[in-house]
């Protein structure tokens, strides 16, 4: 009889999530890579092969120093080199909005902004919403208690875009918030629950 390992549920939980991250990690630098390069490779003007330049983003309040190619879009230096990956990648072509981040309190497309241009502003990304001690921005808490999404995949796209809206317009109407947020898409179209919990955020942002 072959020897079995029996391993807790929460011990269990945490090893499979771990190798996981490891596997898709892994996943992701091989196709970033061929992401990267399926061109052609870059030559500077010297005539050598560019390579990566170390550059200093302020990403959630915090000074990150990365090696980024000069073609990387940040969508990609997020995830895959800093850890962020809050922010999805959908489409890649600017049409979605599952990569949405805030630069400077405004929402941008991710996957459309080069990591380069970006040296200089404040960058701010789902992980950077909730408060030191925990406590959840406006938006994610409504969005917790009203269940507004399915599978979730463009939640934090949705989210990014509501905060950026609401820090230019506090107290819209549900017609103006979903006018607002009209460049992200949802797979589920469960827009209506989407805007309920929307909504929701308005009032609690209101509170705060």
């Amino acid at each position: 009889m072959e020897d079995q390992t029996v391993i807790s549920p929460s011990q269990g939980s945490a090893t499979r999530r771990d190798f996981i991250k490891r596997v898709i990690a892994g996943g992701a630098v091989a196709y970033s890579a061929g992401y990267l390069f399926r061109n052609s490779v870059i030559a500077d003007s010297s005539g050598s092969r560019a390579g990566e330049r170390l550059v200093t983003l302020n990403v959630n309040g915090r000074s990150r120093p990365v090696d980024v190619l000069k073609q990387e879009t940040l969508a990609m230096t997020l995830r895959y080199k800093l850890g962020l990956t809050g922010t999805k990648l959908g489409c890649d072509r600017a049409e979605c909005g599952a990569c949405t981040v805030l630069i400077d309190d405004v929402p941008r497309y991710s996957c459309s902004v080069l990591t380069h241009t970006v040296r200089g502003k404040k960058i701010q990304t789902i992980e950077g919403l909730a408060a030191p001690d925990g406590r959840l921005h406006p938006v994610q808490q409504a969005v917790v208690d009203e269940q507004g999404f399915q599978c979730a995949f463009c939640m934090s796209g949705f989210i990014m875009a509501t905060v950026g809206y609401l820090k230019k317009k506090p107290n819209p109407t549900r017609s103006e918030l979903a006018h607002g947020i009209s460049g992200n898409l949802c797979r589920c179209c469960d827009y209506n629950k989407i805007l309920n919990a929307l909504m929701r955020a308005t009032e609690y942002a209101q509170r705060t």
